[in-house]
């Protein structure tokens, strides 16, 4: 069997494309589809889900790599000759069909690795050793949900492509019995001898804007519009104290597998009294655990074995301002989880007339709250959690 295609039948190269991706598209499908469905509560299950989904983002990989491949050997050859010319809309869905799986074969892997790329801190390691990340992505929660909403609707338009593809399949073989299937899967030689064909330029043209068309759709219904995927201001409710939270940000960071993982608070406020002559106040500070979003792993972080948001739905920060030698400090008492532990929040504070800016981070350990009491080491998920607040107030 010779590697370049004939009038008549497929070479063996482009045979090897076309099986090798089919089967490794399909493995990816499978096991990104087995990966969303396992339990994530104990720590050998998420261990389970980690493990599964590093196995499909390789698959993936390996998908992008060959199907570039495949193009660029596509592209230097020739297409066996229409077994039936006169059928123009059927050869035109087939060809729109073929165009968009692919450019499917490209996007879905992608933008996989994109995501990959985007979420804070990685989830799930490819396995192979060059880099993790591709150039140029930033590390963006935000960037990284909208590459996640494409990817997963993207996965279900391929696979219906792919449908429609075993389906034109199915009918030459079963209701046409033309032999089509004897050009990528039997031998050359007893392929049908196919009529000759006019060119058709324009047709494969039309056909390749509409598999465009297709995918273009796609991100458009999987995207979220920009009202619906903003990022919402910290909540900050009108309270009585002497300052008013008018922007900021409540960051936590988590190590994963061994990998950090960055996240925030959507929803907090603040009730700050604080008199800068005396350098001395008070603060509460009230977090929605609902609002949490840490990447792939926010529903886990609230769920039962972690921060346990049904049951206890509000963090409360209660502490003294205080003017220390270092700086200024907020001393108190953190309570998560309906557990309180004394906690210390150093801090830098410059204040402007009646603007005030503040930053600071404190560390705990998850083990103090009991959350995450079933990880017992730190294999899975680290003990120090990180807690960091950015905000700007005004003088009321």
């Amino acid at each position: 069997m010779q590697a370049s295609n004939t009038p008549r039948a497929y070479g063996w190269v482009a045979r090897f494309f076309h099986w090798t991706i089919a089967v490794l598209i399909l493995a990816a499908i499978g096991l990104g589809l087995y990966a969303g469905s396992l339990p994530t509560g104990a720590q050998d299950q998420m261990q389970a889900v980690f493990r599964a989904f590093s196995i499909h983002k390789t698959v993936g990989v390996a998908v992008l790599v060959l199907a570039l491949l495949r193009i660029l050997w596509t592209l230097t050859q020739r297409k066996p000759r229409p077994l039936h010319p006169g059928r123009r809309l059927e050869s035109f869905v087939a060809e729109a069909v073929h165009w968009a799986l692919w450019i499917g074969m490209v996007i879905m892997p992608l933008t996989g690795w994109l995501l990959h790329s985007a979420a804070p801190g990685g989830f799930s390691r490819i396995l192979w050793p060059l880099g993790q990340r591709l150039p140029g992505v930033p590390e963006d929660a935000a960037l990284a949900e909208r590459f996640a909403h494409f990817h997963e609707t993207g996965w279900w338009v391929l696979a219906g492509l792919i449908l429609l593809h075993v389906a034109g399949a199915v009918k030459h073989a079963l209701i046409d019995r033309d032999g089509t299937m004897s050009r990528m899967a039997g031998h050359p030689d007893r392929a049908p001898e196919p009529p000759p064909a006019r060119p058709a330029l324009l047709s494969h043209l039309l056909a390749a804007l509409a598999a465009l068309a297709i995918w273009g759709a796609t991100a458009v219904l999987a995207v979220p519009g920009a009202d619906e995927d903003a990022v919402a201001p910290a909540v900050t409710a009108p309270v009585a104290s002497g300052w008013a939270v008018e922007q900021g940000t409540l960051a936590i960071e988590v190590v994963q597998a061994g990998s950090p993982i960055s996240g925030r608070f959507g929803a907090w406020d603040a009730a700050i009294d604080y008199d800068p002559e005396e350098q001395a106040g008070h603060v509460t500070v009230n977090i929605d655990i609902a609002s949490l979003e840490l990447g792939s792993v926010s529903d886990s972080a609230k769920g039962p074995d972690f921060l346990n948001a049904p049951a206890h739905p509000t963090a409360t920060f209660d502490a003294d301002i205080l003017a220390e030698g270092a700086g200024p400090v907020a001393r108190g008492t953190l309570t998560i989880a309906g557990k309180s532990v004394p906690a210390e929040l150093p801090f830098d504070l410059v204040i402007a007339g009646d603007t005030a800016t503040a930053k600071g981070r404190m560390q705990v350990d998850r083990r103090d709250f009991g959350v995450g009491s079933g990880y017992a080491d730190e294999s899975t998920v680290g003990f120090a959690v990180g807690i960091s607040f950015d905000l700007t107030a005004k003088r009321q």
